[in-house]
């Protein structure tokens, strides 16, 4: 496997989120191959950032993209969150989005 990847663990896991929004941090951090803490300190920093809402419902959370938001450090004019996602491929939500 190689060491390094052209996403950093923040847009990993935007991409993973906006095509499974009902995952738990544990999916997405066997997914992506990265620890629970750093997926849950990425969903912060997006939580902060306002690329994600956090909705609780029961004992889980889900998550919902914020498409029209504007990247804060992309290069050339003000592409949005939509941008990037459509840029990276189809974000349409997995049926089994979140199973376990």
């Amino acid at each position: 496997m190689c060491p390094w990847t052209f996403l950093t663990n923040h847009g990993r896991t935007l991409l993973f989120i906006a095509r499974h929004p009902d995952a738990r941090l544990r999916d997405i951090a066997e997914n992506l191959d990265v620890t629970e803490r750093t997926v849950s300190a990425a969903v912060g920093d997006l939580v902060d950032a306002g690329y994600l809402i956090k909705h609780r419902q029961g004992r889980r959370n889900r998550y919902e993209v914020q498409h029209q938001v504007p990247l804060h450090d992309a290069p050339g004019g003000r592409p949005t969150v939509a941008d990037l996602l459509r840029a990276l491929g189809d974000v349409e939500p997995s049926p089994a989005a979140g199973a376990s």
